[in-house]
């Protein structure tokens, strides 16, 4: 908390000092607010009328603040808490309320993008370029994204062309620890058609990510990502998304004795590939909207240790959907729509060990209402029905509501849903010959859970809160336990898990170039132990998360400097050890990252940032060293 202070203290005097200096005429402008829509359901609507905790990051913000990371980003966000192993690139977990990574689902340009085998995805692989914004759902959203879903949703839209126009820009930076990167991107489009492509490439000798030796563990990220969406007739449109990522990762065992890591060349090397394409039809005046779209995963992962040799598996996920949406716009100021649709599933699963590849196929019907009423009410209702040939079929449902009240600045916001989680390959087929084994009778984990808000507006908009209190169980949770003999297996818990908390956000804007946003978390997250014994709390969820950002622009917003201090609670985490207790707590930590940047022409920018200002040793996983103070400097031209 000290140096989150610190860090709080070093934001006050950089927003103190615009203020003082500020222009009082220019004070008075109001800055004009685009409009954002959300992928709230199977239809997108404006975030101001969802009833769902939703947090929008625009990839403008991000290159602002120069995120390279998408779970930098994160970490400002309400209700998710992050854990990385070790250094930029490393693995790295999201867990949103207090839930299993498994339980939130990553979708990318609308392709579902968790791994097939472990059921959640490796934040360690995403980079923040060429993103146009990030939509964080928050609560059960199965009944609209399916499996893993239980928790919430992170819905990350890349940049797309803009028709009449090509536009370019590249990126070059170095920094600490031998650290390159790069980015390129070039997009336009014609009358009939717009196409986006870019790349980014970045590599680091790293740091010693285990507490004796002297090796440093580094890595390397490139990516490429390309959008193209071509109009076949005036009411008809046809589009396509491909990305590639491949990476590599070094990484340090854990000893027996204490789980602490120690020097090896052990390395993980992956390979992620995803794409789509799809058609969108509308007709009656557009009241009537048909999509198709069909979309695939390839997630290729290889490791190498030097004490247990190499493995490798590959798993796949293939999907196909069709949905039709009627919409009825009523004289009174009064909107109905409803939409249908159906989704078939293939995953495959091939593990090096057991040279037989695993597969299981789902389909799945899915109804939504959506209805605006009086332009202050607005409602959202959905059933689903999952039908699987690896374990028991899934219903679920859910509704939102917002109501924005006339002439308050005041808008109440509620959701209330169920979700589930399927068994992953590894649950049900095992993983490590002679220390695992899975369990094919495994049912699906389920859940329900609601949230009930309230947002206000003050000073004319210029200053937002929102307080969200969440409520969410989970059944059926998945559990490791061990024989006698220490062999491992998973089973269905027959206790209930239990997640509720408050998340609360501010955004400030001074209307003088000086901007602040905060957030803060609590989160009280338990399980039930095996054999009905006391609750636990769960490992890698802290009470108490929180963040503060502040912003200025200046030089005739040629000029811009930042500060953010992030505070991260106690985290108990689990350690497989003969010396140390199977859990231990591990310390709290703030990080307070600084940076500017100056515009030197229409084209050029130079800027450079700071991250871990006050070298705090912290920890987000037991054993492994994170990275302490960091320095990087650029260039960007954009033509």
């Amino acid at each position: 908390m000290r140096n989150f202070l610190g860090g709080a203290l070093v934001l006050a005097v950089a927003v103190w000092q615009p203020m003082y200096a500020s222009n009082p005429a220019r004070a008075e402008e109001l800055t004009e607010l685009e409009e954002i829509v959300v992928t709230d359901g199977l239809t997108s609507i404006e975030l101001e009328k969802s009833g769902r905790a939703i947090t929008v990051i625009s990839g403008d913000d991000m290159e602002k603040n120069q995120i390279r990371y998408v779970s930098d980003a994160l970490r400002l966000v309400p209700g998710v808490a992050v854990s990385r192993t070790g250094s930029y690139g490393g693995m790295t977990q999201i867990r949103v309320r207090g839930a299993e990574g498994n339980q939130v689902l990553v979708a990318i340009d609308g392709v579902t993008a968790n791994d097939v085998g472990q059921g959640e995805f490796d934040f360690g692989s995403l980079v923040a370029d060429d993103i146009e914004r990030i939509e964080v759902l928050r609560g059960p959203q199965s009944t609209f994204w399916g499996a893993n879903a239980m928790s919430g949703v992170i819905n990350i839209v890349t940049r797309r062309g803009e028709r009449g126009a090509v536009r370019s820009r590249a990126r070059t930076e170095v920094g600490s620890d031998g650290s390159v990167s790069s980015a390129l991107s070039a997009r336009g489009g014609g009358e009939a058609y717009d196409y986006s492509l870019s790349g980014s490439f970045a590599e680091t000798e790293g740091f010693n990510i285990s507490s004796a030796g002297g090796e440093d563990d580094g890595g390397r990220n490139g990516t490429l990502n390309g959008n193209f969406k071509i109009d076949l007739s005036p009411d008809t449109t046809m589009d396509a998304t491909l990305r590639g990522v491949s990476r590599r990762s070094d990484s340090d065992p854990q000893a027996v004795d204490a789980a602490m890591t120690y020097d090896a060349g052990d390395y993980t090397k992956n390979r992620e590939f995803d794409g789509s394409v799809g058609i969108t039809s509308l007709l009656l005046d557009d009241a009537l909207t048909q999509k198709m779209l069909f979309s695939g995963n390839d997630i290729y992962h290889f490791r190498h240790s030097e004490e247990y040799g190499n493995s490798s598996d590959d798993g796949n996920r293939y999907d196909a959907s069709y949905q039709t949406s009627f919409r009825l716009d009523d004289a009174d100021n009064v909107i109905h729509q409803l939409t249908a649709g159906y989704e078939w599933q293939r995953e495959t699963f091939a593990p090096s060990h057991l040279a037989e590849t695993f597969s299981r196929d789902a389909s799945s019907l899915i109804g939504e209402y959506r209805g605006e009423f009086f332009d202050q009410l607005y409602l959202n209702l959905g059933a689903r029905h999952d039908w699987n040939n690896g374990f028991e079929d899934a219903g679920t449902w859910t509704a939102s509501a917002a109501w924005q009240v006339p002439s308050r600045d005041l808008r109440l916001h509620a959701s209330v849903g169920t979700g589930v989680t399927d068994p992953t390959f590894y649950e049900q087929f095992g993983y490590f010959p002679g220390g695992f084994i899975g369990n094919p009778n495994l049912q699906p984990e389920r859940s329900l859970g609601y949230d009930i808000g309230v947002e206000k507006s003050l000073s004319d908009g210029s200053l937002v809160v929102d307080v969200t209190y969440f409520n969410q169980n989970l059944e059926n949770e998945i559990t490791t336990v061990y024989d006698a003999d220490f062999l491992a297996r998973p089973i269905n818990n027959d206790g209930e898990s239990r997640r509720q908390g408050v998340e609360i956000s501010a955004t400030l804007d001074f209307f003088n170039g000086v901007t602040m946003a905060a957030s803060y978390t609590y989160t009280d997250a338990t399980e039930q132990a095996v054999a009905s014994g006391p609750r636990l709390v769960e490992v890698r969820r802290p009470r108490h998360v929180g963040s503060l950002k502040a912003a200025y622009v200046f030089f005739d917003d040629r000029a811009r400097v930042y500060a953010e201090a992030v505070f991260n609670g106690r985290t108990v985490d689990t350690v497989f050890a003969s010396d140390v207790p199977p859990r231990v707590t591990l310390a709290g930590y703030s990080l307070v990252n600084v940076g500017s940047s100056l515009k030197i022409n229409d084209t050029l920018e130079m800027f450079g940032r700071i991250d871990n200002l006050f070298d705090r040793d912290y920890r987000d996983v037991y054993g492994f060293k994170s990275p302490g103070l960091t320095a990087f400097a650029g260039l960007t031209a954009a033509f």
